[in-house]
């Protein structure tokens, strides 16, 4: 049985993994961490790691960077791995988060859809041949109307995916709207969408002569993300200190 903290417990997100670990027979949550007390659940609920008592095999982490050096410090004393599903961080919180995986295992992913991250893999193998071939670059994300952050943490991931392969050599273009000059060769175009309830839609275009190659994937409900949490959750207890990510569980 594998034994969870689950930070921002009271979110949407939160209570989707709640309901999956309350039907899975080998997690169980232990502790919630939450500043909110809105939440209806069977464990105990504390404002901060510095007020909780237990500990656990693995912390599952889906709220906001907010309290971050916090969450790090109980899981460095305690040893214990986390599960980072929270995205935004800005570059001197990720070399925080890097320097903490030389301690301990930290599973972190833009995505924790098993599903788009197959399609990172896709994205991969086709852009070392089109590029070759002198096809264009495009990605386009669509989410709903509450979220904040534009491009999305996973456009952002499959770019650099794409990048990856190809050398860096590829610049980031977010806005078009200011220029008047033809699109160059070594640049990624992303757009972001923002409507409705959209759960989140990403596509990458890859834009040739007379012909256009899209790989697509759509979230229908932020279930996905949260069984996907619960998969890392299960993967990482026992792992040594370093940094892993879904492709450990898919390949």
């Amino acid at each position: 049985m594998i034994n969870i903290i689950l930070r921002g417990c009271n979110g949407k997100m939160g209570q989707e993994i709640t309901k999956i670990v309350e039907a899975d027979k080998d997690t169980i949550i232990v502790a919630g961490i939450d500043v909110s007390s809105t939440g209806t659940n069977k464990y105990p609920v504390y404002s901060s790691f510095s007020q909780c008592p237990l500990r656990a095999d693995v912390i599952v982490d889906f709220s906001s960077p907010k309290n971050l050096l916090e969450m790090l410090e109980y899981a460095k004393e305690n040893m214990t791995g986390i599960v980072l599903c929270t995205t935004g961080f800005t570059k001197e919180e990720q070399n925080i988060i890097d320097e903490a995986s030389k301690v301990i295992p930290i599973f972190q992913s833009a995505n924790m859809s098993m599903g788009i991250n197959v399609v990172t893999k896709l994205i991969k193998d086709a852009a070392k041949v089109l590029i070759e071939a002198g096809f264009d670059i495009e990605i386009v994300e669509k989410h709903h109307n509450k979220k904040v952050d534009a491009p999305s943490g996973t456009a952002l991931a499959l770019a650099d995916a794409i990048n990856s392969v190809l050398n860096n050599e590829y610049e980031y273009r977010y806005d078009r709207s200011q220029l008047r000059e033809k699109r160059e060769a070594k640049e990624i175009g992303i757009s972001a969408v923002r409507g409705g309830t959209i759960v989140g839609d990403h596509e990458v275009i890859f834009a040739g002569t007379d012909e256009v190659i899209e790989i697509k994937h759509t979230a229908y409900s932020k279930a996905i993300f949260a069984k996907g949490a619960v998969e890392a959750a299960k993967f990482l207890p026992g792992k040594r200190p370093g940094k892993y990510e879904m492709n450990h569980i898919i390949e």
